[in-house]
């Protein structure tokens, strides 16, 4: 699919995405001159996140005004509130990497209609890298065609995970999974932005990926362009809800249903037999989804950790794979 020939939604997405990624490009330059807050232990936010964020919301909002919005640093801030159209949006992912100067990171884009996502942008700036998909009509980096790898051994794959950081993190119940996928694994790499995690499983640089911590800004995007590169996204056990569980393993099929087999034992997904009582009324896709999102949020306030100078300018059997089914 030629960019000429892009969903005209998806391509708002891009020109959003370059929108933003133009800002973390100048602001690469000289990234001592940033002003960086702490949302919580480990948990960075810089001016560049806000700016490159409200760029793509202008963007996004003068295209489609009726449009409900969630982003990592606004929220539901902006937007229509109950549109069915709604934009998931990680404006840096991997902003730690970026204050570090080292180029791993990405804008990312998802347009979900009536819960399911169906337009996808991973825009990586520092290399000019536009991986991008539209439901059902394939995924690509840039104008080349993705598919995920057709490695079929654990043994053989090369996996990618993120490590928890954030305050309530269970780090060792991460050791414990990371222990096990790498004794069965040719190696694992942690480069630290989920959504070009995701995209390398789509492009089949890796076989497979895991993580936990993760919030619906960070896998969205991401989530659309695996499935369509061939690939397969789920929670540890396989199920379609990994936005709200917090957790997400992927790959390509085979490499999938043994990571699965894997890390079932480890997955915190509320099964319908340990549910807690259910609440007066079911919750909507709306409050499902904003309870995923406040619960990635920190309670610790934030605080600025560096201040810039005044002139400072500005991501048994294998059970069987299931295919996602994305809800909000």
């Amino acid at each position: 699919m030629s960019q000429q020939t892009l969903h005209p939604m998806l391509n708002i997405a891009v020109k959003a995405a370059r929108a933003a990624g133009s800002i973390i490009n100048r602001a690469a330059l000289d990234v001592e001159r940033l002003t960086i807050t702490a949302k919580g232990v480990n948990d960075f936010v810089t001016e560049v996140d806000q700016a490159a964020e409200q760029a793509v919301i202008d963007t996004l909002l003068t295209a489609y005004p009726g449009h409900a919005i969630l982003a990592e640093e606004s929220g539901r801030a902006h937007g229509a509130k109950h549109s069915e159209y709604l934009w998931i949006i990680d404006p840096l992912d991997g902003t730690t990497n970026f204050i570090h100067g080292l180029p791993v990171y990405a804008v990312s884009i998802a347009l979900a209609f009536r819960g399911k996502v169906e337009q996808a942008v991973v825009y990586d700036p520092s290399r000019n890298d536009l991986f991008y998909a539209s439901k059902g009509r394939g995924a690509f980096l840039n104008d080349r065609r993705l598919r995920v790898s057709k490695r079929i051994r654990l043994a053989d794959s090369l996996i990618g995970t993120g490590f928890p950081f954030r305050k309530g993190d269970n780090f060792k119940r991460y050791v414990e999974m990371f222990e096990q996928v790498m004794q069965h694994c040719a190696g694992v790499r942690r480069p630290g932005a989920a959504a070009l995690d995701l995209c390398y499983v789509a492009a089949g640089w890796y076989d497979g990926f895991f993580e936990t911590g993760l919030n619906p800004w960070d896998v969205a995007a991401g989530s659309l362009i695996i499935t369509e590169a061939g690939g397969l996204i789920g929670n540890f056990t396989g199920e379609a809800d990994f936005l709200y569980q917090r957790e997400a393993v992927a790959g390509n099929p085979k490499v999938y249903a043994q990571l699965v087999q894997m890390l079932a034992p480890y997955s915190r997904a509320i099964k319908s037999d340990e549910a807690p009582p259910a609440a007066p009324h079911a919750p909507t896709p709306e409050e499902a989804l904003a309870a995923a999102m406040a619960e990635g949020a920190s309670a610790t306030p934030r605080k600025t950790i560096t201040k810039a100078p005044a002139k400072a300018s500005a991501h048994t059997a294998a059970p069987r794979p299931n295919r996602v089914r994305k809800v909000s």
